[in-house]
């Protein structure tokens, strides 16, 4: 899985697993303390990981905030949701119900003589590979930050004074996870946008709404575009307008904007799809609530830089397009096409053109910047990885073939060729062999 100090950092990590034939994993990794307070890391420390199923057995809610509770033979993972708890070795409950655990070893490496951290690979399937290690949050860090730091927050053109609106509203406040992301995609204000996600996620994995809400009759639906501050909206051009930035600030902008978008579609697909598909697992919230929160990181980071940079060109003051939402609304009506043509084309795009965005950062000595990207592009390699994961899923559960289904739904939804040149190796670190998009255009 990964080197033993590399778990040191944080007590919780979110642990992706694939095998060869393409079935999925999603695990939590715990790092307990030590047994002997005073014993110096990394003695020990292997004593206290344990990794189990990151979804609940009883209703499939997310376990990367459960409670951990000590007693004479253990511990246990209590869920947020029902407060069913699960023995960390065997996964037992005394409720009878039983979480997939899987056995832990630290072993030497003959090579460099550091120690090494090895799962149990799962049943039913061969050749399972890692395709997601990070920690779940900085509520996890360890050690705990000395004081809890101020949560950044993009700078905009009409964001940099106060958000009036609150992020909970103070009437007909969400109670499911449907209405925050209505409420969300509704949201104008990138700002706000990004604080009311953090609160819906946090809210989402510790147990604090009343339910997904997808399968409610009730569920409130999108809008077909999200809307934009005035001054955003003005300045939103043909996409042709705004092609072959060469300086970096206007690069920040132009990729903030695309975060921007990205945080609504992550929301959108949670939305649009959800009540269409009541048989979607609490997983497939779990990842694309996931996706929605590493956007709005990416949009302040991205902001953020913008604003150190370039302080009179802050976010909003320049040309932008929307694009993203254009292959949006050609895919509103089939979930396999928004995972085909928005992860699995518009991301995997993302994936093949980031180095050299970072190249041209570096060569301008631009560090900071630089270091944003890295961390962006780290991500967008774990949504590509989701929107694999679900496409395939879909395809299974329909009983068609993933390749020519994939290519399919291109041909259909995409203008023009899949352009290279790839990123073939994190491509296919997310899932996307080369079957997938070698030789593809499309004829929309």
């Amino acid at each position: 899985i990964a080197p033993l100090t590399a778990l040191l950092t944080h007590s919780r990590f979110f642990l992706t697993l694939r095998s060869h034939e393409g079935a999925y994993r999603s695990l939590i990794l715990f790092r307990l303390a030590p047994d002997a307070p005073d014993a110096p890391e990394p003695m020990h420390a292997h004593t206290q990981i344990y990794v189990m199923e990151s979804a609940c057995p009883h209703l499939g809610a997310d376990l990367s905030h459960a409670d951990i509770e000590e007693y004479d033979a253990g511990a246990v993972a209590v869920c947020p949701w029902h407060r069913y708890d699960f023995d960390l070795r065997t996964g037992k409950s005394e409720t009878g119900l039983r979480a997939c655990t899987y056995a832990v070893e630290v072993r030497r490496d003959p090579a460099d003589g550091g120690e090494m951290v090895w799962v149990e690979p799962p049943e039913g399937g061969e050749g399972w590979r890692v395709v997601e290690l990070r920690p779940v949050s900085e509520e996890f860090a360890d050690p705990p930050p000395a004081s809890p730091a101020a949560p950044l927050l993009p700078v905009t053109a009409a964001c940099a004074a106060a958000v009036d609106e609150p992020v909970v509203p103070a009437e007909n406040a969400p109670t499911t996870l449907m209405q925050w992301a209505v409420l969300i995609l509704n949201t104008p204000n990138p700002a706000l946008k990004v604080q009311r996600t953090r609160e819906a996620v946090t809210l989402f994995r510790t147990g604090k709404l009343s339910s997904i809400g997808h399968k409610s009759p009730g569920a409130p639906r999108p809008p077909d575009v999200p809307p934009r501050e005035a001054h955003v909206a003005q300045n939103t051009v043909d996409p042709g307008k705004v092609r072959n930035r060469k300086n970096r600030a206007a690069m920040l902008h132009a990729l903030a904007n695309i975060e921007q978008w990205a945080i609504d579609l992550a929301w959108d697909i949670m939305a649009r799809f959800g009540p269409a598909h009541p048989d979607l697992p609490p997983a497939f919230f779990s990842d694309f609530t996931k996706m929605a929160l590493d956007e709005s990181k990416h949009f302040t980071l991205l902001t953020s830089r913008l604003a150190a940079l370039s302080p009179g060109t802050p976010y909003g003051t320049m040309p932008v397009h929307a694009s993203l939402w254009d292959s949006a609304r050609v895919t509103g009506s089939s979930l396999r096409a928004r995972l085909a043509i928005i992860h699995l084309v518009h991301e995997a795009r993302g994936l093949d053109v980031n180095p050299g965005t970072i190249e041209r950062f570096r060569r301008a000595g631009d560090a900071a910047s630089v270091a944003v990207m890295e961390v962006i592009h780290a991500d967008e390699v774990t949504h590509v990885t989701a929107g694999h994961r679900w496409f395939t899923w879909l395809c299974a559960r329909d009983g068609v073939d993933a390749v020519p289904a994939f290519r399919d739904e291109v041909r259909r939804g995409w203008r023009g060729a899949v352009k290279g040149p790839f990123n073939v190796a994190d491509r296919e670190r997310a899932g996307m062999t080369r079957e997938f998009y070698e030789g593809l255009e499309g004829a929309a």
